[in-house]
């Protein structure tokens, strides 16, 4: 759900194995938290974000910046989302 309160799930597809980066940020467009760095297989997945930051500290509310980079041997590609957490 969005806007969501205490956690909500990332649901996403990769078309190709591959290297792929999931990373929230805030509006400044400072780093917040590090969902996933590393390999998936080619498919949907789920990711969850509990609204805490990478040192376990919850996030304020407001709207927070979602970046999916995923790349494979020939391809590179970015997308871009936003949710918004309430308290």
């Amino acid at each position: 759900p969005n806007p969501f309160n205490a956690r909500t799930t990332l649901v996403f597809a990769v078309p190709a194995d591959g290297t792929v980066v999931l990373h929230i940020y805030d509006l400044a467009g400072r780093l917040v938290r590090r969902l996933h760095s590393g390999r998936l297989a080619a498919g949907e997945h789920e990711m969850v974000w509990d609204g805490r930051d990478d040192a376990g500290r919850d996030s304020s509310s407001g709207a927070y910046l979602i970046r999916l980079g995923w790349t494979d041997r020939v391809n590179n590609r970015v997308d871009h989302g936003r949710v918004l957490l309430a308290k």
